[in-house]
């Protein structure tokens, strides 16, 4: 059986194009998720999939760094499978084959290109921070709410829609400080 992984980054991307071209290739199952790529930690959606699959399967993904962005994460990846006999393929990168040993080859030789692309887009966007922050354009992050203020204004009866408006925040930011 073939069974798709489909992985997007960010909740405003879509999962659609990736999930035709799964079924397209003819996965019967597809497993999708919006999560960062850069653990393999509390991807659920990735963890269903390797609990899913069985001897004789193929975890088919369209892309390799849709299933990780590390060596070791995919190394992890692909010996779990391995282990439980299920092969793993590539769509966008189709010479990879798992029983074979060039297949194995080409799969670490990309893995070690995707992990330093990441490397270089983080080290561009560290760069970038430094320079907008020499400039005294970059505030970083904005500081976290008072707690403490938001109840302030809850005991003197302020709604929260109110108490949002008043500090700049987002109501649910309110109603996370009141359950604190």
């Amino acid at each position: 059986m073939l069974v798709g992984y489909a992985r997007v980054s960010s909740v405003g991307q879509s999962l659609e194009v990736q999930e035709e071209l799964l079924r397209s290739a003819g996965c019967e199952r597809v497993f999708a998720e919006k999560k960062s790529g850069t653990s393999t930690k509390d991807r659920v959606a990735l963890h269903d999939a390797l609990g899913f699959v069985r001897e004789g399967d193929t975890l088919v993904v369209t892309r390799l760094d849709r299933l990780a962005r590390s060596i070791m994460d995919l190394r992890q990846i692909v010996d779990q499978l391995a282990a439980k006999s299920v092969t793993f393929q590539c769509l966008q990168q189709g010479a990879i084959d798992t029983t074979r040993s060039d297949g194995k080859l080409l799969l670490n030789i990309l893995a070690s290109f995707a992990e330093f692309e990441a490397d270089i887009r983080g080290e561009r966007q560290r760069d970038g921070i430094e320079k907008a922050k020499s400039r005294g354009v970059y505030k970083g992050r904005p500081k976290s709410i008072e707690g403490e203020r938001v109840k302030e204004l809850a005991r003197a009866g302020i709604g929260a829609t109110d108490i949002a408006k008043q500090l700049g925040i987002g109501r649910a930011s309110v109603y996370r400080a009141l359950r604190s």
